[in-house]
C-alpha cells in the first residue's frame, strides 16, 4: 500500500497547495514535502515488479510515514473546518486558509520528522539505482490494457471441459420426470462454477428448459438471501423484496415455477441442512427438471442423484490453456515454448492458476528470462488451497504498484459479491487509489485500471453491456481470501464478520454481520483517534446502532445502502472529509442546508429502497450550487432548484466536475444551466405534464450543446386528471456523442425518428410507453449503425418496415406489449450480429414471425440465436 498511501497524501497536498494567502513558510514547507512524494511516486511507477523482494522493507517505511503525514494535514483541515459555521469553503475563503496555516505551523514539528523519514528513503532508492540493485521498467515493456470484450471472451474457458460439458448437458436433456439434482465438485480454483456457467448459458439448455435461475449460495448466507436472490434471478431484475418472509418469498418462487421445466443452479453449497431447505422450495412439477449444485464439500454432493467430480487437467490441456491466455489465436514464439510448457506443467493442472499465471504473462514481458523468473516463483507446494495462495502472492506482487489497492479493495466486498462497474469506480475515485490524467477524467482512469486487473483475471466479468462494456464484476473466493489476508497484513482494511485488533493504520472497514453485540469495540472510546477512512455495510443494520461511524472524523466512504433512514443522517454533515455517501432513507423532507458542510463531497446516492414511490422525492437544497466537487448525483426523484432563482445573488460556482445527474424533475435546460454543468457524461430527467406548461420552456433543444452526454434518459409523464399528455416538440435534439438514450411517453410521430437514427455513436435505444407513435415505421438508408440493442416498449406501431442493411450491428431486439404489431420484418433475422429476439405479452402473430425466424436461423446452422418468450415474470426460450 506505499503507493496508494504516496497517491492519496500527494493528492491532499496539490489541494493545499492551491489555497491563496499561505505564508511563504508554509508554502515553501508543504512544497518540500510534495517534492519528496512526487519523487517516490515516480520512482515506484517505474519500479520493475521483479524489486518486490528488495523494496518490502522500503515500503512498509513509505506507507507509515505516508499516513502518518497524511493524518496530521487532513485532521487540521477537518478541525479548522468543523470549528467554522459549516457554511464556509477553505478553498474560497482566505481568512479560513489563514487560521488553517496557524493550526499547522503547530504541528510542523511532526511533519519534519516525516520529510526527513522520507529524505533517507529516497537518499537509499537513489543508492540502491546507483549499485543496479533496482530494476526499471522500459516504457516498451508498458503494456495497455486490453479495451474489448472480444479480447476477454477470446481466452476460453473451454479448454480441457469438453468432454464433462457433453457429458452433463447430455443428462440435462434426456427424458424423465422427476426432479433430479446433479453435483459437480471439487476443491476451490478447479473449475466448477465455469462448467456450471457454460451449461447455463448454453444455447441447447437455454432452449430445452422453460425457466433458469443462478444463485450464489456460499457460506452463512441465510435462506432468506437465497429466495430473493432466486426470485431476482427468475424475474430479471434486481427487484427489491423488502423484509418479506421466508415464506412469502418462498411461495412467489414455487409460483413462478409450478407447471414450468426448469433448470436451477445453486453455486457453492457448503450446508446439507441448507440444501435440503431450499430444495423443499422447489416443486416437483414431473416434466424434467433439474437442480445443478456446486460445492467443494464432498458429503454436500453425495445428496445428489449424479455427481461429477472436477477432473485436474492434464499436461496437454494446461499447455493449450496458458497458450489460449497468453496469446490467443497466435502462435507461441519457438523461445517461449519449452519455458512456457514448464510454467503450465508447475500450475498442477489446476484451472485457476493456469488462468491467472496466464493473465500475468499476457500483461508482463515476452521474454525467455522473465518467464523463467515466473517459473522460479510458482510455488511447488502441493497441498491445493496453500499451493494457490502461495502462488497468489508472488502473481500480486508482481502487479503494477498502481493496481495494488484496487485489487485488494475487492477484499472489502462480501464473498460472491456482484459489483456494478459504475459502482466500483467511484469507490476507487473516491479512496483515491487513481493516479490524476489531465487527458481523462478519474472514472476514466478507474475503469482502465478494472480492464487491466480483468485482462489479468484477477476480476472477473460477470455480465457485459450490449456496448462490450463491463457491466457487473466480482472475484473468485480464493482471491477474496488473499486480498483479506494482504490486506491485513499491509494494515489496509478489516473484515468486521472477524474482527481482528483495531489498529491506528486501518483504513478500509467492511461490514458483514449484526454489529448489536460488535460496537463497543468497533465505537471504542471518543479519545482514541482511529484514521478508518471507508465503511460499508453490506448487513441490514439498524440506524440506531451506527452512531459509532461519527468517531470516524476522516471518514472518506460512506455506503449504508442496506440500512434504512427513516431521514437524512444529519449528524454525517460533521464528517467534512466525506466524498462518498450511499444511503436509503425516505426523503419526506428537504435535505439540510447543512450537507454544504461536506465541501469535498463528490458523490451522492440516495436510494428510496421500499419506500420506493412517487411520494418520496428529494428536494435539495440551493447550497448544492456551491459544492463544485461534486462529481455525481445520483436519486430516484428529486427537485434541483434552478441555480439563479435558489441562490438569488448569492455566490455559486460552475459545477464542472458533474459527471452524473439523475433523477431531476421538471428542470429548465437553459444557456446558463449548460454553462454550470459542461462535462456532464449521464442524465436522467423527469417531467410531469400539468397541461398547462409549454413544452418550449423546459428547452429540450440545448440537450445538443451537452457535448459531452453520453448517456441520456427522458421520462413523460401526464398528470393523473390529465388522459393524454401534448407531444414534444419536433426540435428535440440530442449531442452526437450520445451512446445510450431511453425515451418515454414522448408522443413523437414515428416519422421524425430521424433525429435519433442519425446518432452516429448510437448503440443502445430503449423506447418506452409510446415514446413514438402512429401504424408505421419505416427506416431510413443509413441510420442506427451501430446500434446494438433495441427494445420497444408498449406502442401502438402495426407496420414495421426493415431491411438487414438498416441495422447492421444489432444483437438483440426486445419487444413488450406490442399488441397491434402484427409481423416481425423477415430481414431482422438477416442481420448478422443479431442473437436474440425478446418477446413480452406480444401478439400470437407476433410470436409466429420470430418463430420462423428462429427456425431459419437453426437450418442456416446459426445455434447460437435464439427467441425468448417472457410471459409474467417467467421465461420461456423458444
Amino acid at each position: 500500500m506505499a503507493y496508494a498511501s504516496l497517491l492519496s497524501l500527494n493528492q491532499t497536498l496539490e489541494q493545499i497547495l492551491h489555497l491563496d494567502d499561505q505564508t511563504e513558510q508554509h508554502h515553501i514547507f508543504m512544497r518540500s514535502l510534495h517534492e519528496k512524494v512526487s519523487f517516490l511516486l515516480s520512482f515506484l511507477d517505474v519500479s520493475s515488479p521483479q524489486n518486490s523482494d528488495k523494496l518490502r522493507d522500503l515500503e512498509g517505511g513509505i506507507r507509515a510515514a505516508a499516513y502518518e503525514a497524511e493524518y496530521i494535514i487532513e485532521s487540521s483541515m477537518s478541525n479548522q473546518i468543523v470549528s467554522e459555521s459549516g457554511s464556509h469553503d477553505y478553498r474560497t475563503e482566505p481568512h479560513m486558509s489563514n487560521q488553517i496555516v496557524l493550526e499547522w505551523d503547530q504541528k510542523f514539528e511532526r511533519l519534519q520528522k516525516i520529510i526527513q523519514e522520507l529524505n533517507s528513503i529516497s537518499d537509499e532508492v537513489v543508492k540502491m539505482r546507483e549499485r543496479n540493485e533496482i530494476q526499471v521498467l522500459l516504457p516498451s515493456n508498458s503494456l495497455p490494457a486490453a479495451s474489448s470484450k472480444s479480447r476477454s471472451t477470446n481466452k476460453s474457458a473451454t479448454v480441457g471441459l469438453d468432454r464433462e460439458l457433453m457429458e452433463i448437458k447430455k443428462l440435462l436433456t434426456k427424458p424423465h420426470s422427476e426432479l433430479e439434482v446433479v453435483s459437480i465438485v471439487g476443491m476451490g480454483g478447479v473449475g466448477k462454477t465455469t462448467v456450471a456457467k457454460l451449461i447455463y448459458n448454453d444455447s441447447l439448455i437455454a432452449n430445452h428448459f422453460d425457466v433458469r435461475a443462478w444463485v450464489v449460495v456460499s457460506q452463512d448466507y441465510p435462506d432468506q438471501e437465497v429466495l430473493k436472490g432466486l426470485l431476482n434471478s427468475l424475474r430479471g431484475t434486481n427487484h427489491e423484496s423488502g423484509e418479506e418472509s421466508i415464506e412469502k418469498l418462498a411461495e412467489n418462487v414455487s409460483k413462478i415455477l409450478k407447471d414450468k421445466r426448469y433448470l436451477i443452479v445453486m453455486d457453492d453449497v457448503r450446508d446439507i441442512e441448507q440444501l435440503n431447505r431450499v430444495k423443499s422450495f422447489f416443486p416437483d412439477n414431473n416434466n424434467g427438471s433439474w437442480i445443478i449444485l456446486t460445492t467443494r464439500i464432498s458429503e454436500v454432493a453425495k445428496r445428489a442423484s449424479h455427481l461429477y467430480e472436477m477432473r485436474y487437467l492434464n499436461v496437454q490441456e494446461s499447455r493449450n490453456l496458458v497458450h489460449k491466455m497468453v496469446f490467443g489465436e497466435e502462435h507461441c514464439p519457438r523461445k517461449l515454448k519449452k519455458i512456457g510448457n514448464k510454467i503450465a506443467w508447475q500450475c498442477r493442472g489446476l484451472p485457476l492458476l493456469l488462468v491467472l499465471i496466464g493473465g500475468l504473462l499476457y500483461k508482463s514481458e515476452k521474454t525467455v528470462s522473465y518467464w523463467h523468473y515466473v517459473l522460479s516463483n510458482i510455488s511447488v507446494i502441493t497441498d491445493g488451497k496453500f499451493f494457490i495462495l502461495d502462488s497468489v502472492s508472488f502473481i500480486y506482487s508482481q502487479l503494477p504498484h498502481h493496481l495494488r489497492a484496487c485489487f485488494l479493495y475487492m477484499g472489502v466486498l462480501p464473498e460472491d459479491y456482484e459489483i456494478r462497474r459504475s459502482k466500483l469506480t467511484k469507490l476507487w475515485v473516491a479512496n483515491r487509489f487513481i493516479k490524476p490524467d489531465r487527458s481523462k477524467s478519474l472514472e476514466e482512469v478507474a475503469e482502465e485500471y478494472l480492464k487491466d486487473l480483468v485482462d489479468r483475471n484477477l476480476i472477473l466479468v460477470r455480465e457485459w453491456s450490449y456496448s462490450g462494456e463491463i457491466k457487473t464484476c466480482s472475484i473468485h473466493d480464493i482471491l477474496r481470501e488473499f486480498c483479506l489476508m494482504k490486506a491485513e497484513e499491509e494494515k489496509f482494511s478489516l473484515d468486521v464478520e472477524y474482527l481482528p485488533e483495531v489498529h491506528d493504520n486501518l483504513r478500509q472497514v467492511s461490514i458483514l454481520t449484526d454489529l448489536k453485540n460488535q460496537i463497543p469495540r468497533l465505537a471504542l472510546t471518543h479519545d482514541r483517534d482511529l484514521r478508518i477512512r471507508s465503511v460499508t455495510f453490506f448487513f441490514r443494520n439498524s440506524p440506531n446502532d451506527i452512531h459509532f461511524i461519527t468517531n470516524f472524523r476522516l471518514l472518506r466512504v460512506l455506503d449504508a445502502l442496506t440500512i434504512r433512514f427513516e431521514e437524512f443522517p444529519v449528524e454525517i454533515v460533521e464528517l467534512v472529509n466525506l466524498r462518498y455517501i450511499a444511503l436509503t432513507c425516505w426523503m419526506k423532507h428537504r435535505f439540510p442546508a447543512s450537507i454544504a458542510k461536506l465541501c469535498n463531497l463528490e458523490t451522492l446516492i440516495i436510494n428510496p429502497g421500499k419506500f420506493r414511490s412517487i411520494f418520496n422525492t428529494s428536494f435539495l437544497p440551493p447550497e448544492i450550487w456551491k459544492m463544485s466537487r461534486l462529481r455525481h448525483l445520483l436519486f430516484v426523484r428529486s427537485y434541483l432548484p434552478y441555480p439563479t432563482d435558489a441562490l438569488k445573488g448569492e455566490t455559486f460556482v460552475p459545477l464542472e466536475n458533474l459527471q452524473t445527474l439523475g433523477n431531476v424533475i421538471n428542470f429548465r435546460w437553459t444557456k446558463e444551466v449548460l454553462d454550470m454543468m459542461p462535462n456532464l457524461k449521464k442524465l436522467v430527467i423527469s417531467y410531469e405534464h400539468d397541461g398547462r406548461t409549454e413544452w418550449s420552456s423546459y428547452f429540450f433543444d440545448n440537450f445538443v450543446h451537452l457535448h459531452q452526454l453520453e448517456v441520456l434518459k427522458c421520462f413523460f409523464f401526464a398528470k393523473c386528471y390529465i388522459k393524454y399528455q401534448d407531444p414534444l416538440p419536433v426540435n428535440f435534439a440530442f449531442p452526437q456523442k450520445l451512446k445510450r438514450l431511453t425515451l418515454s411517453g414522448c408522443r413523437i410521430s414515428w416519422e421524425n425518428m430521424t433525429v435519433v437514427g442519425s446518432l452516429s455513436n448510437l448503440e443502445v435505444l430503449k423506447l418506452k410507453f409510446h415514446a413514438f407513435e402512429g401504424p408505421e415505421w419505416e427506416l431510413n438508408k443509413g441510420e442506427f449503425c451501430r446500434l446494438k440493442l433495441l427494445l420497444i416498449h408498449m406502442t401502438d406501431l402495426q407496420l414495421w418496415r426493415v431491411n438487414e442493411t438498416h441495422l447492421p450491428s444489432l444483437q438483440r431486439l426486445s419487444l413488450r406489449y406490442c399488441y397491434n404489431l402484427v409481423w416481425i420484418p423477415s430481414a431482422i433475422g438477416d442481420i448478422p450480429t443479431l442473437e436474440e429476439i425478446e418477446l413480452y405479452e406480444c401478439s400470437t402473430s407476433l410470436v409466429t414471425s420470430a418463430q420462423i425466424i428462429q427456425e431459419e436461423q437453426e437450418r442456416l446452422g446459426n445455434d447460437g440465436f435464439q427467441v425468448v418468450l417472457k410471459v409474467k415474470d417467467t421465461d420461456i426460450s423458444s
